[in-house]
């Protein structure tokens, strides 16, 4: 019987590292590749949320409906702003502010209320990011109805140039700029796919995380520009270089929240909004991508 050495066995082949970009961006891509998987149970969570309701998912559009039109009655009011310009800024407003809250909410928690399917499912952790994300664009359609019907009502008054209380410039108006909304939205959704991948790795690990962030996301909601013209805060300060007016400028919710809202009403875009919101996606991407190179091998033994 012949023997071996161990220096003649074969060398057997080590599992590749897991912890690398490749991996990483591969779980991304494979998860996009599986848009069926991720898209059917997007339209899944919403039928089972409605399952024994008449009018269904419609709910969502009169709960929107229903709120932007009392808090713009009673802001346009406390503000002394007129009602035809000031309503839609706050129904868009609360519009793109719901999608924000939706993904930064859901985001923490997305791997944790999926631990069935992470255990048993074998599929990239990036799905399950990608279905909560689209059933927020779906709530995000749903809410638009109410835009579209605040437009048909106030058209006259959003198509001509017109200019707030507190504004220095008057607004352009309603015009074929209003497609810009289309790429602000993108890349709304491109930063919500990080958002919730970063902030739900995290929360997986640590569960302190998603109590938190709950407790302080109505302080983010006061102190960012939706219910608040910020040409108010030129008007109280006396000028546009006050250092108050940074209390908008710092908050990056705002930024994101101006790419979209500003040209579904007609209002004059700064390209400083688009700079800050780029600056952000890369930036987010890259925590993104080190924390899934990192742990996502991790998340089915945290959940």
């Amino acid at each position: 019987m012949q023997h071996t050495s161990a220096v003649d066995r074969p060398a057997v082949p080590l599992a590749p590292d897991s912890r690398t970009f490749a991996r990483a961006f591969g779980d991304v891509r494979d998860a996009w590749r599986q848009r069926e998987l991720w898209g059917h149970l997007g339209w899944q969570d919403i039928k089972q949320r409605y399952r024994r309701s008449v009018i269904g998912p419609l709910w969502i559009t009169i709960s929107m409906g229903t709120t932007a039109l009392a808090l713009g009655l009673l802001y346009s009011q406390l503000l002394g702003q007129e009602l035809g310009t000031y309503l839609p800024y706050i129904t868009v407003g609360f519009i793109v502010w719901n999608f924000i809250l939706g993904v930064i909410t859901e985001g923490t928690e997305v791997f944790i209320v999926n631990e069935g399917l992470i255990k048993h499912l074998p599929s990239p952790v990036t799905v399950h990011v990608l279905r909560m994300v689209w059933r927020q664009v779906l709530f995000f359609a749903h809410n638009l109805v109410v835009y579209l019907i605040v437009l048909a009502v106030f058209f006259p008054t959003l198509s001509e140039p017109y200019k707030m209380e507190g504004d220095i410039t008057a607004q352009p108006g309603l015009s074929w700029a209003v497609l810009l909304a289309v790429p602000g939205f993108v890349l709304v959704v491109a930063n919500a796919v990080w958002v919730a991948l970063l902030f739900g790795i995290v929360s997986t690990r640590f569960r302190d995380i998603p109590p938190v962030i709950h407790s302080f996301i109505q302080l983010v909601f006061f102190m960012t520009p939706i219910v608040w013209p910020v040409g108010l805060l030129n008007k109280f300060t006396h000028g546009e270089g006050s250092w108050k007016v940074l209390i908008a400028e710092f908050n990056p919710i705002y930024h994101f929240l101006e790419i979209v809202r500003a040209p579904l009403i007609g209002h004059a875009q700064s390209w400083h909004h688009w700079a800050v919101a780029g600056a952000f996606t890369v930036v987010g991407w890259g925590l993104a991508l080190v924390a899934l190179r990192n742990y996502r091998a991790r998340v089915s033994y945290w959940v």
